[in-house]
């Protein structure tokens, strides 16, 4: 498919009539929506008639002249006291402290001793929990007892898997 004349006549003409890429493809024909607005970028197309965007443009543009006035922003409404002096920081520490949840008792955790495998020690039955720096020497396994569901042992476990609800607490 080649730009003629006629065809760039046509779409500047729907371009400019608003109409969008898609039906200016479908009215060329033998063209993608792609393709159409690559050539109103080409053909510096930028001018055209818009239905929603054009009165918001023209807000911003009739404030132009008015730059003498000071604009102000408006605000969202505060519940809170305006703050004076050495007191405007107070409103930040009003709310009370918020403890922090303890999600597991640290009592009667036991953390088992490693065996200390290295990968070709493994097994189906052995936990292999990594510790340590891969890239050093005394990079070991953990070499526990796992379960037949698990890859690592009981302890490990509970390290690598957590309830989604203890996970959605944790977040927060």
């Amino acid at each position: 498919m080649s730009w003629t004349d006629e065809r760039i006549e046509k779409l500047t003409k729907m371009w400019e009539g608003g109409a969008t890429a898609s039906q200016i493809a479908d009215e060329l024909g033998g063209v993608s929506r792609n393709a159409v607005i690559g050539k109103v970028h080409r053909l510096k197309l930028s001018g055209r008639g818009r239905t929603t965007a054009a009165p918001a443009r023209q807000k911003k543009a009739s404030s132009a002249p008015a730059a003498s006035k000071p604009v102000r922003a408006a605000a969202p409404a505060r519940s809170a006291a305006p703050t004076i002096g050495a007191t405007a920081l107070q409103v930040q520490f009003d709310a009370e402290p918020v403890a922090r949840q303890q999600l597991r008792s640290s009592d009667n955790v036991v953390v088992p001793i490693s065996r200390r495998l290295d990968l070709t020690q493994l097994t189906e039955r052995t936990c292999k929990w990594p510790i340590g720096d891969p890239m050093k020497d005394d990079f070991h396994f953990c070499g526990c007892e796992s379960s037949d569901s698990s890859p690592y042992c009981s302890y490990h476990a509970k390290l690598a898997y957590q309830p989604v609800s203890d996970r959605r607490k944790a977040a927060r």
